[in-house]
């Protein structure tokens, strides 16, 4: 079995961010994504090369998005506004 890497969602990298295009397997049933420790792919925002594991945590000019679909958000959003009136 191949050595694996598991990272909390708290630590974002930017094979998790939607702005990254590079290869990677999204399992939605586990919630993980899925990279080779030396894939690279492209930042559409920064428009560089970067490696999947790379931490943005700490860059200002990142605009790391979640992978998570919105329609969660936008469902408790309703609910809250529905629960209000």
């Amino acid at each position: 079995m191949a050595e694996k890497l598991i990272l909390p969602t708290e630590v974002k990298v930017c094979a998790t961010c939607s702005y990254w295009d590079g290869e990677r397997q999204v399992d939605a049933e586990m919630k993980l994504v899925v990279v080779s420790d030396e894939c690279q792919g492209e930042c559409l925002v920064q428009e560089a090369s970067k490696p999947g594991l790379h931490d943005v945590r700490k860059e200002c000019d990142c605009l790391w998005e979640d992978l998570e679909p919105d329609e969660a958000e936008t469902g408790n959003k309703a609910d809250a506004q529905a629960t209000r009136s």
